[in-house]
């Protein structure tokens, strides 16, 4: 299934997108079937979830609102973001330099690189991205995020996957010359609004595992990157594992599993994102998420 949550009059209810004959993503509500749970709780309610599937196949999607014609949420509110960091092989610290589009070289640290977003980064699918004064250098990168199903602590890597609801897309937007000020990268990576997330969640019993899918990133509209998720260094049932023998992962939290390097061009010179720009991310089975990042003057 792909679930969304929908924002009416600043109430969050959950959904679920249904395609219609004619092509179009059409909407069917929850909120009756999910009797006041988020779309969070909903996932971690087995009852909740297979009344849903259940709602889903019988749709008549064509008699359903379109889902452009409603206003998206962040799928989840994440109590706790984990993301990755130089978790593709060919991504490494120091902006890649030398390096060929998708070479696969190097070595895997021993251990992931992790490191935290604050929940107040977290903005709906269709929000725009706003960089105050204080953030002189924006940058952008496209993830896929993996959502919390249930209660996770200190899980064994063969029992991981259970724990896990779907996956979704994430911008990890970061000011870079924050994230440089100090060894630990939280104000770069915390900035309000910094973290869009959507548009829906793919249940893992549409997409089990992340082997295999295509990512590609577009900057205005030209390919910045084009990876394999093959490339990934650390899968999704390590993560999971390793995270939560020291982190309580509860329903609605997401770990974003890093981005693949970039081309060697567009690594080869740095262009802090402007007003008006827009960030496009697209995943194999997962759609895309477009973000437009506008500038305030406001501090």
């Amino acid at each position: 299934m792909r679930l969304v949550s929908v924002d009416t009059d600043g109430t969050e209810q959950p959904g679920a997108v249904v395609a219609a004959p004619d092509g179009t993503d059409r909407l069917l509500d929850l909120a009756g079937i999910a009797g006041g749970l988020s779309l969070a709780q909903l996932l971690a309610d087995d009852t909740a979830l297979a009344a849903a599937r259940l709602a889903v196949s019988g749709a008549d999607a064509a008699t359903l609102p379109r889902l452009d014609d409603v206003r998206l949420a962040p799928p989840v509110r994440p109590r706790t973001i984990l993301c990755l960091g130089y978790n593709y092989r060919g991504h490494i610290e120091g902006h890649n330099e030398g390096l060929v589009e998708g070479d696969q070289g190097g070595d895997a640290a021993p251990y992931p690189n992790v490191f935290i977003k604050t929940a107040n980064t977290i903005g709906g699918p269709n929000d725009p991205v706003v960089m105050p004064a204080a953030a002189t250098d924006v940058d952008y990168e496209g993830e896929i995020a993996v959502v919390i199903g249930r209660t996770a602590r200190n899980v064994a890597e063969a029992d991981a996957m259970a724990f896990v609801a779907g996956y979704t897309l994430f911008n990890d937007v970061s000011d870079r010359g924050w994230q440089n000020r100090s060894s630990q990268w939280a104000l770069g990576k915390s900035v309000d609004g910094f973290g869009p997330l959507g548009p829906w969640i793919v249940t893992t019993d549409e997409l089990p595992n992340l082997g295999g899918l295509q990512m590609e990133v577009e900057r205005g509209g030209v390919v910045t990157v084009r990876a394999s998720t093959d490339a990934m260094v650390y899968g999704v049932a390590f993560l999971v594992h390793y995270l939560s023998q020291v982190i309580t992962l509860q329903p609605g939290d997401i770990i974003s599993t890093g981005t693949p390097a970039r081309s060697v061009q567009e690594q080869s010179v740095h262009l802090p994102l402007a007003d008006g720009e827009t960030v496009t991310i697209r995943v194999t089975g997962l759609g895309e998420l477009t973000t437009t990042f506008v500038r305030t003057d406001e501090r």
